[in-house]
């Protein structure tokens, strides 16, 4: 599975270089590249916002930036995804879909949004995390990223996701191990003859 994400703080995905997702990659089960969209500005000072159109708070990343970055790493089997609070909540079936797919593109928004024409043209779908806001994408493209990585093949065990919480619109059993007895709290009696 490839993952392409678009986003104007490359830097701040130096956490997803860790832990499985990072085994992971450093196995070649998933490839993570990180695009800095400014590289694509044209103007000399690197710029990518612009104040809307009709007024208001805030700035606007512009359509033309965006649409570079976008054309630098596209492919036929690309699926588009942009992380907005506007877009469909992700959710367990929709992790499992993605799951399927070659290759994502990430588009990470920043400041009051971007410009809605390059959206118009280059994003299939646009996927919230929750009902609240970020002050960008790239908290929620990890997330994404994350949560689909686990259902590639290899990155964990088939066990391991087999079952999984929210698979079956239920959530895991409390889990315990060692030492059997913790602050005065002992293991339940009916998991001491399953130990560990």
């Amino acid at each position: 599975m490839k993952f392409d994400v678009l986003t104007l703080f490359p830097e701040m995905f130096e956490p997803i270089k860790q832990s499985i997702i990072g085994r992971a990659t450093r196995k070649q089960l998933i490839d993570i590249k990180i695009t800095n969209i400014r590289e694509f500005s044209k103007n000399k000072h690197k710029k990518v916002d612009d104040t809307p159109y009709g007024g208001g708070a805030g700035m606007v990343m512009m359509p033309d930036v965006v649409y570079e970055a976008y054309k630098s790493v596209k492919t036929d089997k690309a699926k588009v995804i942009y992380m907005s609070p506007q877009g469909k909540t992700l959710n367990q079936r929709k992790v499992e879909d993605l799951a399927k797919q070659e290759h994502l593109v990430i588009l990470c928004g920043h400041y009051e949004g971007i410009d809605q024409r390059v959206l118009d043209k280059i994003v299939d779908e646009e996927i919230s995390i929750g009902d609240y806001v970020l002050t960008g994408g790239e908290i929620p493209a990890m997330v994404l990223i994350d949560s689909v990585s686990r259902y590639v093949e290899g990155v964990l065990t088939k066990d391991s996701i087999k079952e999984e919480s929210f698979s079956n619109g239920l959530l895991e059993y409390p889990q315990y191990t060692r030492p059997e007895i913790f602050e005065g709290e002992k293991v339940p009696e009916v998991l001491l003859s399953r130990s560990p």
